[in-house]
């Protein structure tokens, strides 16, 4: 399952990210992920979530995003939730290639829920972003 949180810069966003992760870690029976780029979420975040900095694995785009995220729900079968924050920061703003992304993300995340921060207007997005706005 995929959710999306939207909004411009500065929107409280990341907050909101926050909040659910710690939700999350509370409620998860198996692992919960975080992936930031850069370092953001350092001291926000329990020691109890896997913190990922993407900048340390080089992924960048589209495709490459689908990949690392590919890579951890094939490899922890008891990951529940994986978040994302600045998520067009890492696959660029080709929104309906991201739409496509997220489609494809939407197959493979049956028993995980994946949830990303996108930083537009909603007027902005393509259909096949909005229709995963949480």
């Amino acid at each position: 399952m995929i959710k999306l949180i939207t909004g411009k810069r500065g929107t409280g966003k990341t907050k909101i990210l926050i909040d659910a992760i710690h939700e999350a870690e509370k409620n998860s029976k198996g692992n919960v992920v975080a992936i930031q780029k850069g370092s953001s979420l350092n001291t926000d975040i329990t020691y109890k979530v896997r913190l990922i900095n993407i900048e340390d694995y080089a992924v960048e785009g589209v495709d490459a995003f689908y990949g690392f995220i590919a890579g951890i729900l094939s490899s922890d079968h008891d990951c529940t939730d994986i978040f994302v924050d600045a998520t067009l920061k890492i696959t660029g703003r080709d929104y309906p290639k991201v739409g496509e992304m997220f489609e494809k993300l939407d197959k493979i995340s049956t028993e995980t829920t994946i949830t990303c921060t996108i930083s537009a207007d909603n007027a902005e997005l393509s259909d096949n972003i909005k229709k995963f706005i949480a």
